[in-house]
């Protein structure tokens, strides 16, 4: 872990990153690859030691709206249940009257249940939690050092208790690993068991680019012998390569959402995520 001073909190789409950098281990993550142009090792956690007084000055002179984090790296890595940076910034976003959405694969985030409630009663909250595999083995094979599939569903839950609204990413989709219909429809049963307001795929594919394929395929070698090289037969060099029976998968999505009235297109999913509900009352306390 290091320390950088930030000259600035907020991405153009209003997104903030607290930290740069992972300890998940996700043998999938997209953020290693090289067009990100990480200057440190990815597990060296960099953390912007000035975020929550960059955040605090921004929120003083905004008018409200969806403060989303979680895009580049999850926010509640272990290192934050000592920092909590998160929670310090939950707070100002509470207290200026924002709306909050994060996307994470970590069950720390009901240790801000009291704040997410109390920002969704104001404003909105909405919870993105990843679901890629049913089976919590399978699970700690390819997201080692994160809460297992099942404590992620317990966070649905108790999500689900509390009416605060959740979305799953129920990508990646790694082909012969994860892309199996039972896999698919043991998720979507506790997204449907959840009440989750949408279930986001990207397309079923898997990015493989410069950085993370690399480290992709040594993970690969290391628990799934013999499957690096059927990858590389069949898709070369491809940077987003997609499994046998997608399409099939896509449409197993589609119907059980149709019916269940669940948001699965992702224009549809990212509009409800960043839009900020007009009715709110926002009272600034500076």
């Amino acid at each position: 872990m290091h320390y950088v001073k930030a000259k600035g909190i907020f991405t153009s789409d209003y997104g903030i990153n607290l930290y740069r950098g992972c300890t998940h281990g996700c043998i999938y993550c997209d953020s290693r690859s090289e067009i990100y142009q990480l200057k440190h090792k990815f597990e060296d956690i960099e953390v912007k030691e000035n975020a929550v007084e960059l955040l605090k000055k921004e929120l003083i002179r905004r008018k409200p709206f969806m403060v989303v984090t979680g895009a580049m790296t999850d926010p509640y890595i272990p290192i934050e249940k000592r920092l909590q940076h998160v929670r310090k910034c939950l707070e100002l976003i509470y207290r200026y009257g924002y709306g909050f959405s994060c996307l994470t694969k970590s069950d720390l985030i009901l240790r801000d249940l009291d704040l997410l409630k109390k920002i969704n009663e104001k404003t909105k909250v909405v919870v993105q939690i990843t679901l890629t595999v049913a089976n919590d083995e399978l699970c700690k094979k390819i997201e080692p050092n994160v809460s297992q599939t099942s404590k992620r569903v317990e966070v649905l839950e108790r999500l689900n208790e509390n009416n605060i609204p959740a979305v799953v990413w129920l990508s990646p989709i790694l082909p012969y690993i994860n892309d199996t219909e039972q896999n698919i429809n043991s998720i979507l049963d506790w997204c449907i068991d959840t009440n989750v307001k949408g279930v986001l795929n990207l397309d079923m594919g898997l990015s493989m680019r410069q950085g993370n394929r690399e480290y992709f395929y040594k993970k690969l070698d290391e628990n799934f012998p013999g499957l690096k090289e059927k990858y590389v037969e069949e898709f070369k060099d491809q940077e987003f390569i997609y499994g046998r029976n997608y399409r099939k998968l896509k449409g197993i999505i589609k119907n059980k959402c149709q019916k269940y009235k669940i948001l699965y297109k992702q224009d549809d999913i990212f509009n409800y995520i960043h839009e900020f509900p007009c009715n709110s009352v926002q009272l600034k306390l500076i």
